[in-house]
């Protein structure tokens, strides 16, 4: 009875790790009380561990730039204080969970990992608004819906995982179902009013378009084989 209740724990224990739990000091928190967490702590540490160039085309207010695919990024981390909350977010949260975690390694207490990254708290309107137009309007973007058949969207990101295994079969349909079906693909960085006004909050986003309707929709990923049944 005593080794049956060990081998639970056991047993326990590596459910729990494989269904991907992080640490205590890691907690993942949706946008608006991500939002909370800063407003209400003195100097708040803010990490976007995105790329420079990610950083650059826009960030939450008071964050620093500490890229998670650097060679350095453990160097620049060190240099917060980490008997101190410390917020960490990326484009979607696949960064910032490997970032939060080490971090975790590193010895930092308190790590809020923000849900979704900013694709989430663009989408829960908590950036500031900006009259500035990047990538392709609402209304061009309607122009894009005007066919007589039907119109599949795609929006990705270059960074993706689920977007690169992707790649290759919706490239492939491009060119099998032209007659079909009008497949676009979308940048999502290079398209974030877009991303914003549609609130698209994860990717990949497929979305398909008859007579301008949207028919069907989809975000993460999709096999190829259940793609091409949506597109019949």
């Amino acid at each position: 009875m005593k080794f049956h209740s060990i081998f639970l724990l056991i047993l326990s224990f590596i459910v729990l790790s494989c269904n991907g739990q992080t640490s205590k000091n890691v907690k993942t928190i949706e946008a608006e009380a991500f939002a909370e967490k800063i407003a209400a702590t003195p100097n708040p540490q803010i990490l976007d561990v995105r790329t420079p160039e990610e950083f650059a085309s826009d960030h939450i207010d008071n964050a620093k730039n500490v890229n998670w695919l650097s060679n350095d990024f453990v160097t620049n981390a060190e240099k917060f204080d980490k008997s101190k909350p410390v917020f960490v977010y990326c484009k979607s949260g696949g960064r910032s969970q490997k970032a939060a975690e080490k971090l975790n390694e590193l010895g930092f207490t308190t790590i809020y990992q923000l849900e979704g990254g900013i694709l989430k708290w663009d989408a829960a309107e908590l950036s500031k608004p900006s009259n500035k137009i990047i990538g392709l309007s609402v209304q061009k973007y309607n122009k894009l819906l005007n066919s007589d058949k039907k119109v599949l969207i795609n929006f990705y990101a270059e960074w993706c995982a689920p977007c690169k295994k992707m790649t290759p079969y919706i490239l492939q349909m491009q060119k099998e179902l032209a007659d079909k079906v009008t497949i676009i693909r979308l940048n999502a960085d290079e398209n974030k009013t877009l991303l914003s006004e549609m609130k698209i909050s994860e990717l990949p986003t497929l979305l398909l378009y008859e007579n301008k309707e949207v028919k069907w929709k989809h975000s993460g990923f999709i096999s190829e084989n259940d793609l091409r049944k949506q597109l019949q």
